[in-house]
């Protein structure tokens, strides 16, 4: 997907990493699948690899654009095209659109479409916290698959309880203090 942005619009594509130091520390203190022990494990994971990453990324940051959709969660269900009580402040400017909508904009403007949308994948995260779904199942339904309840979130829009803010979890703070 990365090289179909640059070669499409010719622009550079940055790539955010974790803290090799701090992802050592996780998976040498809980293992390297401690996302499917609990909920917990899990949210640790998402912040060392994905919020603490983004949030680096965007100290100093004024705003920032996001993907979100209302329709595509019970947790975004309330989500605004500006939301600014989050820091950066987040643009949500696809927040009222429809799957149609965006499906329709998407074709009308032959924009580039990640190539797991075809194999059946509804939701796009790290490996092998997504799936595909099937026929019929909640586009996040693939997200952390082996979790039963609602509020499927990294941590990089939401709290755990639905908020949008970013989290730090408690056994983050161990990493953090380990290192």
């Amino acid at each position: 997907m990365i090289e179909s942005v640059r070669s499409r619009y010719g622009i550079s594509v940055e790539m955010i990493y974790p803290e090799t130091g701090e992802a050592e520390r996780m998976v040498a203190l809980h293992g390297p699948n401690l996302f499917y022990r609990d909920r917990p494990s899990r949210m640790l994971c998402c912040q060392v690899r994905k919020v603490r990453p983004m949030g680096r990324k965007t100290v100093g940051v004024q705003a920032l654009l996001t993907g979100l959709r209302r329709g595509q969660s019970e947790s975004r269900e309330s989500i605004e095209q500006v939301d600014e009580s989050s820091t950066p402040i987040k643009i949500n400017p696809l927040a009222y659109w429809s799957n149609e909508e965006l499906d329709r904009y998407t074709a009308l403007h032959e924009l580039p479409v990640h190539p797991l949308y075809a194999r059946g994948y509804t939701s796009i995260g790290c490996e092998p916290c997504t799936r595909a779904t099937s026929l019929g199942e909640d586009a996040r339904a693939g997200r952390w698959w082996w979790e039963t309840e609602s509020g499927k979130e990294c941590g990089i829009h939401f709290t755990p309880d639905g908020r949008a803010q970013r989290t730090v979890d408690v056994m983050l703070n161990e990493i953090v203090r380990n290192g």
